[in-house]
């Protein structure tokens, strides 16, 4: 299990525990942290779960396909630390990671 927190656009945090094996987006989803859709259910075809990664754990993460780039283009004011969160996937090694909500989803 890892400690993600999640920051939504007006500042509140959520700090919960997710399990190995899951994503940060499904973490969002079964914790009920507002600012993640979901739309897809993590099919990679929306971009509804946009989120910022703080910068210091980004380059910690796997780099991001083509696929996910394709579809961050279609995100609401998409930045250079921004991923899809049902691309990040749980490990130990999350322990600990931040991502901010942009202030919508489209």
């Amino acid at each position: 299990m890892a400690k993600i927190k999640y920051i939504e656009h007006s500042g509140k945090e959520h700090v919960v525990e997710v399990q190995n094996g899951l994503t940060v987006m499904e973490g969002a989803v079964q914790n009920d942290i507002p600012g993640i859709d979901a739309d897809c259910g993590g099919s990679m075809s929306c971009a509804t779960c946009h989120v910022y990664v703080k910068e210091d754990w980004y380059d910690k993460l796997p780099k991001k396909d083509m696929g996910e780039d394709d579809m961050l283009d279609q995100a609401y004011e998409p930045k250079t630390n921004s991923r899809l969160s049902c691309q990040i996937m749980i490990s130990d090694d999350l322990d600990g990671l931040s991502v901010f909500m942009p202030e919508k989803q489209i």
